[in-house]
């Protein structure tokens, strides 16, 4: 009889932990982290140095403006060292945390424009004036992941 009663007793205790382990098996391992926007860029031979000049002067000042501001969390330049036909010289990273608004895309878009000491027309005529030696190949919106744990 007091086996009966301690089985019983083993019983009821393993049926309260197993839904416990079960949910601790069920949850995802992966939590999300910031956003990483990828732009792949190619440049037209013999353009490396003009682009790296546009880099390293309006676009850096643009993406600095925007850190400091908290509207992103950080960008990077990668080189493609060895890049195949067809596949883009440059990517340009830019990572955020979450999406603005419409609204906030607004205010900041004013608030950009009046650093920068440019107007949207200027800002449209520069692009164009790069369109000549470099192009945009793709656009990628990665979602970096972290571990649960």
């Amino acid at each position: 009889m007091k086996r009966l009663g301690f089985t019983a007793l083993a019983a009821a205790a393993l049926s309260l932990t197993l839904p416990q382990a079960a949910m601790a098996q069920d949850e995802w391992p992966l939590q999300p982290a910031e956003y990483v926007e990828v732009a792949a860029i190619h440049i037209d031979d013999g353009y490396g140095l003009t682009y790296a000049n546009h880099l390293a002067t309006i676009w850096r000042a643009s993406q600095d403006y925007a850190l400091e501001q908290g509207w992103i969390t950080g960008y990077e330049i990668l080189v493609n060292t060895y890049a195949r036909e067809g596949e883009p010289d440059i990517y340009l990273l830019t990572r955020f945390a979450a999406f603005e608004t419409p609204e906030e895309g607004e205010a900041r878009g004013r608030q950009f424009r009046e650093e920068m000491g440019r107007t949207i027309a200027e800002m449209q005529e520069e692009s164009a004036g790069r369109a000549e030696y470099r192009t945009l190949g793709s656009e990628m919106l990665l979602r970096r992941m972290v571990w649960s744990d």
